[in-house]
């Protein structure tokens, strides 16, 4: 079979390499999938660099959420021979190939209706999104949700979880484009933060008060001016650091307003709460199939292409999730 394989650290461009491997023996308590489309996350391009907290052995296949056809799986999983799933793959065997085995617990029922391309987009960055608005922010009806990088994978699948929560959502985004892709996902109200004060716009929409939860997956100056139009007892939702700098907060400002700083590491909750995940995977699920959310996919690429791929999402060129069509 084909896979994207690196056998040595460094950019993307430089260490990937398409090459014929042998195909994956199932194994026990797995189920061997083939895999129709990837999703990209920004993690495969840090893996390759060796720059991810979690460093898979060389040689390995990127690649860690996919939608597939399950071709052969471990008797009484609960699955079945043809049954399309989405599965998260298990580094070094990751998704950027024509096959790959994933242990059962790694492997979830695919929406009813859902493209192969819109079920590899909903897991993580849906998740993600659900995790930190409902189970860490506890947000409620009426609360005013501001949410940056709105035109993102993670940012788009917020807007449309604080909508479907019954929230009064913000959105912040890099030019008139994305501005108008916010909008269209459903948020009240989007400002564009090359050329608008977000602070000053979040305290007009709410005069003066202030946004309940704030969903930060920027990082750096955004962390920074969000802390000025947060409501008092707000909860300032740290998803990650996409501007690069990880930013420091003094806590006598979180102090006097009142508010909460929540880290949202959805990768160990993954981990360590199996069951609750499933639940949540349900949820989801029912809000897709209700029309109440759908993944942002306007960027499918073909898998000989993955290279071109990983430097758009690199270079902060696309909206939504990046897909890899791979069958």
């Amino acid at each position: 079979m084909k896979a994207w394989v690196v056998r040595e650290l460094g950019h993307h461009r430089d260490v990937l390499h398409l090459e014929d491997i042998p195909a994956p023996a199932l194994q026990p308590g797995s189920a061997r999938i083939r895999v129709e489309a990837a999703a990209l996350n920004f993690l495969d391009l840090l893996v390759c660099q060796g720059q991810y907290q979690e460093k898979p052995p060389l040689p390995f296949t990127p690649g860690v959420e996919v939608c597939g056809v399950i071709d052969e799986v471990a008797p009484g999983a609960g699955f079945q021979a043809g049954q399309r799933v989405i599965a998260l793959p298990q580094l070094p065997h990751g998704g950027l190939a024509e096959q790959v085995v994933v242990p059962l617990a790694q492997v979830h029922r695919a929406p009813e209706g859902a493209s192969p391309a819109e079920a590899a987009a909903i897991f993580i960055t849906y998740h993600t999104a659900h995790y930190a608005l409902h189970r860490l922010a506890h947000l409620k009806p009426g609360e005013v949700l501001l949410v940056h990088a709105g035109a993102g994978g993670v940012g788009s699948a917020a807007i449309q979880l604080g909508k479907a929560a019954g929230a009064r959502v913000i959105a912040t985004a890099g030019g008139p484009e994305k501005v108008e892709t916010c909008r269209q996902l459903g948020a009240d109200e989007a400002i564009d933060y090359r050329s608008e004060d977000f602070v000053e716009a979040v305290k007009a929409f709410t005069s003066g008060r202030g946004a309940d939860v704030i969903f930060d997956p920027v990082g750096g100056d955004v962390f920074d001016q969000s802390r000025r139009c947060i409501a008092f007892e707000g909860r300032l939702l740290v998803i990650g650091f996409a501007s690069g700098r990880i930013p420091q907060a003094p806590m006598n400002h979180a102090l006097v307003k009142n508010y909460s700083l929540v880290g949202v590491h959805w990768g160990l909750f993954h981990r360590l709460y199996p069951d609750a995940v499933r639940a949540m995977h349900e949820e989801l699920i029912q809000l897709y199939e209700a029309g109440r959310i759908r993944p942002l996919v306007r960027h499918v690429y073909p898998f000989e292409d993955v290279v071109a791929a990983m430097d758009a999402l690199g270079g902060r060129q696309t909206v939504g999730k990046v897909i890899v069509s791979v069958s």
